[in-house]
């Protein structure tokens, strides 16, 4: 499903912006093209200005002038002396007097011809196509002098080639510069996709695991009450008995995975809030430390606390969270310490933080497992569920560490065993 909605979401994100940017390439590409062809007649202006001013002052353009104009290839020129045609270099073909003759008509037909009295040199510039229509593929200059009394008809056309060679290779190259940036698009998108994607990938992942999980946990103790029930049915009043406290601490058990993933849920959903109160965590220390003492000295193992001499301030936080996290922590280090083993308690303020540790010389985690411990249900030894561990007090301790804006760390102790340290 994520690979379809991954391919479908980069496709439509690339294809949005690379829309955007074909809009506003082919704007910029018209008005570059408008500029190109601005820019180009302006220059014939000039150029046909210079060659009517030469007339002007001199009246006279020798053959030789105009041949080497023509034999440039820049431009074709036909002159009238009162209607004549003057061949100064070569009989021109049918095709050139077709020519000429469609764009003294275009000439006639748009520019108004006055009198040549304040002006002796009458001079037009335009463009046109000939073929009558569709773009124009010349650029025309109509002279018509005033000499003697007669007139002198000059035409100058320049065709368009390599101003529409210079337009068609700009086309080409922004469309190749366009289907790079479409390519380098997709591929952009595709990448940012893929990593807007993967949080949401691995939380369907982690969904899917804890639902199996907690599917798992639960069916153990539902098929111990079902067995006990059942069992019950065909037992004496003693043996029902103890079916029945069996059937009880199950469900008891049941109850409080219930509990737990119903707090996930909640600490997922944001449904809950932690109160923030100031806290002396030496005091809370010390309550957490006495209610565990029993429970440590159970099982011969030495429970001790370490607290700074001097006065702390208070620490911003909820206590009853941070209870449960210390709690979490000490019932894991009293689960998985052997007998005549040691944990310590401690407290430490270093700067603006408080830095509480819960270390044991238990039997340690491998450094490979300690990535994955505060993953819900992750339990890198199969027996911690004999002992009442479902894997899920590390990933709520996790959550409220989070909450409260703090880290919740796991080392080595020296010598062997783990330590967990809560900063705050």
């Amino acid at each position: 499903m994520f690979r379809k909605v991954h391919f479908r979401l980069a496709l439509l994100c690339a294809s949005i912006t690379f829309f955007i940017l074909a809009v506003m390439s082919l704007g910029y590409l018209s008005i570059s093209e408008k500029s190109l062809k601005d820019n180009s007649f302006a220059s014939f202006q000039k150029e046909m200005e210079e060659i009517a001013e030469s007339l002007t002052e001199s009246n006279v353009l020798t053959w030789e002038q105009l041949s080497r104009i023509e034999d440039q290839g820049t431009y074709s020129i036909q002159i009238l002396d009162n209607g004549v045609p003057l061949l100064f270099n070569r009989q021109p073909s049918w095709k050139q007097e077709q020519l000429f003759d469609a764009a003294w008509d275009y000439f006639e037909s748009h520019f108004e011809i006055l009198s040549f009295e304040d002006n002796p040199l009458y001079q037009g510039e335009f463009d046109f196509s000939s073929k009558g229509f569709g773009a124009s593929d010349y650029y025309g200059c109509a002279m018509i002098l005033n000499r003697n009394g007669g007139a002198l008809k000059i035409m100058l056309l320049k065709p368009l080639t390599a101003l529409y060679q210079q337009i068609r290779t700009q086309r080409i190259l922004f469309a190749l510069l366009t289907g790079l940036a479409a390519i380098a698009l997709f591929l952009f998108s595709w990448y940012f996709t893929r990593r807007l994607l993967r949080p949401l990938e691995e939380s369907q992942q982690r969904q899917t695991q804890f639902i199996a999980a907690a599917s798992h946990e639960l069916r153990t103790p539902l098929a111990v009450i079902l067995s006990c029930a059942s069992a019950s049915r065909c037992g004496n009043e003693e043996e029902r008995a103890h079916f029945l406290d069996s059937i009880q601490s199950e469900g008891l058990r049941m109850s409080g995975l219930i509990d737990d993933m119903l707090l996930l849920s909640g600490m997922e959903a944001h449904a809950w809030t932690i109160d923030l109160r100031p806290v002396e965590l030496d005091t809370l220390l010390l309550e957490t430390f006495e209610a565990f003492e029993p429970v440590a000295a159970e099982k011969s193992i030495h429970l001790s606390i370490e607290l700074p001499e001097e006065s702390l301030p208070p620490c911003s936080c909820d206590p009853g969270r941070i209870r449960q996290v210390l709690s979490i922590l000490l019932h894991n280090a009293v689960s998985y310490t052997h007998e005549q083993g040691q944990i310590c308690l401690s407290l430490a303020y270093q700067g603006k933080s408080f830095r509480v540790q819960v270390a044991d010389n238990g039997i340690g985690i491998p450094e490979e497992e300690k990535a994955h411990i505060f993953q819900r249900f992750y339990r890198a030894d199969p027996s911690r569920s004999s002992k009442g561990h479902f894997g899920l007090g590390l990933a709520i301790a996790w959550e409220i560490i989070k909450a409260h804006q703090g880290q919740i760390l796991v080392g080595d102790t020296l010598g062997g065993g783990t330590t967990f340290t809560v900063v705050l």
